[in-house]
């Protein structure tokens, strides 16, 4: 069951993704250029959606719908450093490639078949990832 609505979750932003035109290289192009307020609208109204939905669920104690129980956010760790340094290699990933992680597979999904190369250089650059820094990620080491 779980597997399922993560899948139709999935599939359902991957249509908004695309359909907003979030996985278009030239709005991409556009955003990094100044020249068009559309992207940043967008990135700036999931950051928005997403604290708000991140205070909901800290200040009302929403339980999970596929277990009943409590959703408890661990706070996260200070520092500036990694976040800076994540922040650089994302962004630089993201201008390379003309997309981020999500778009990626959206463009996959839509048919743009060079974009696997992307997705294969990612794919490879986080099991490289996990395994010189297997601490950061235990779980989504199992098999490897």
């Amino acid at each position: 069951m779980r597997t399922v609505l993560f899948f139709l979750i999935g599939i359902l932003l991957g249509v908004v993704l695309f359909k907003s035109e979030v996985a278009s290289w030239f709005r991409i192009y556009e955003m990094f250029q100044f020249d068009s307020f559309h992207m940043y609208g967008i990135i700036g109204s999931a950051v928005l959606f997403g604290a708000l939905v991140m205070f909901g669920l800290k200040k009302f104690r929403v339980e999970s719908i596929l277990d009943g129980q409590q959703i408890h956010i661990k706070s996260k760790d200070k520092g500036w450093k990694r976040y800076l340094t994540g922040g650089i290699l994302f962004g630089l990933g993201w201008g390379l490639a003309g997309a981020c992680p999500g778009p990626m597979f959206v463009l996959l999904g839509a048919g743009f078949l060079p974009i696997l190369c992307v997705v294969i250089g990612s794919l490879l650059g986080t099991y490289c990832l996990l395994r010189c820094v297997p601490r950061k990620a235990p779980s989504l080491m199992v098999g490897f």
